[in-house]
């Protein structure tokens, strides 16, 4: 089973999206084993997006992540990367297919809802900025023991 980082971001929390969003992955038959709602600072931030560090957006990206509290949850499940990058959709909104969150719901490219991670390596060092493994819990569904 793959682990993947998700986050609701800033805006998705301001437009009270976020348990619509963490629904629609659960709906994709995708288990939380991890949650917390934080104030990203700064340092962590810069972290999180070092790989945009030399674009012109890395300073917006950084203040807008910034600018309110998100939500980190670690998904677990199938195939869990590309299902949560299916279900998220293009990252600008005017690109993203109906029926994904940033087609439905996104506003522009810049005001995208959600993150999560693009391949199973970023997973995991991405997962470590947000969680500890004590955090991480291993459990068993009920749904799960119907499905296998």
């Amino acid at each position: 089973m793959e682990q993947s980082l998700v986050l609701i971001k800033p805006d998705a929390i301001q437009r009270c999206l976020a348990g619509e969003i963490i629904s629609r992955l659960e709906k994709k038959g995708l288990k939380i084993v991890a949650m917390k709602m934080l104030q990203m600072d700064y340092a962590l931030a810069q972290h999180h997006y070092a790989v945009h560090k030399s674009k012109p957006f890395f300073a917006e990206l950084v203040d807008f992540i910034t600018s309110s509290p998100i939500i980190a949850i670690v998904f677990q499940g199938r195939s869990a990367v590309s299902l949560i990058r299916q279900t998220m959709g293009e990252t600008d909104s005017a690109k993203a297919s109906p029926g994904t969150v940033r087609g439905d719901l996104g506003i522009d490219l810049s005001h995208n809802l959600i993150h999560g991670s693009d391949s199973l390596e970023n997973a995991s060092q991405e997962i470590s900025l947000f969680f500890s493994d004590e955090e991480i819990y291993n459990y068993t569904r009920d749904i799960d023991r119907w499905i296998s």
